[in-house]
């Protein structure tokens, strides 16, 4: 076989077997025995099933894999800035981002609960926005008990840490954080509604 044909039949072998790897890593749907044994680096702040202790670090359980999957990545890109999970991400395979998804999604997450004063402003928006203030209804995207929606990477949100929920909102309205859908329903919003939709979201069933 002459170099120059020999050349460009390894270049094809070698370009379907890259292929080939992206295409089965990407439809890897992960293994949430191999995802526990991982998630030992995350129980610290997470907690063993992915409960967390306080609303200093989200709850995982119970979450989408599709949304943790796509969360991880965006900490390895740097499209999500956050210094202790870039760097805890930054050695995490794509096989092992799919199995820690698929463990923690696994899981039951725990309940929280609402504040009485602010059930029915947090109700209010959550349900229906607020047309005079340009509040689009979270429920248009997290569905009416706070399910999300798999397919669309729109995350679960019921039962998580209300103190959570809110430093997302209070980042997503003052351009800490980045994502054009979140900062223009999150934009109009008071730290008062902020943190009447985020307690209302933490009491979701």
């Amino acid at each position: 076989m002459k170099p120059l044909i020999t050349t460009i039949v390894l270049s094809l072998v070698t370009t379907i077997t890259v292929v080939t790897k992206t295409v089965a890593s990407e439809t890897y749907v992960g293994n949430a025995g191999k995802g526990q044994l991982a998630s030992l680096t995350c129980a610290a702040c997470h907690g063993s099933d992915g409960n967390s202790i306080s609303g200093a670090y989200p709850k995982l359980a119970g979450q989408h894999a599709s949304y943790l999957r796509s969360t991880l990545k965006a900490y390895q890109d740097g499209l999500r800035v956050n210094a202790i999970m870039q760097g805890m991400a930054a050695v995490l395979s794509n096989e092992d981002i799919a199995d820690l998804a698929a463990y923690f999604s696994s899981q039951s997450i725990s309940k929280s609960a609402v504040e009485a004063n602010l059930l029915a402003r947090g109700e209010q928006i959550y349900r229906f926005g607020d047309s005079e203030k340009g509040i689009s209804a979270c429920t248009a995207c997290h569905g009416p008990t706070g399910a999300g929606l798999e397919s669309a990477r729109f995350p679960l949100l019921k039962a998580q840490w209300a103190a959570y929920s809110e430093a997302q909102l209070i980042a997503f309205r003052d351009g800490l954080r980045l994502n054009n859908m979140m900062t223009g329903v999150a934009k109009n919003m008071s730290d008062g509604d902020i943190e009447a939709v985020s307690s209302y979201v933490g009491g979701l069933r």
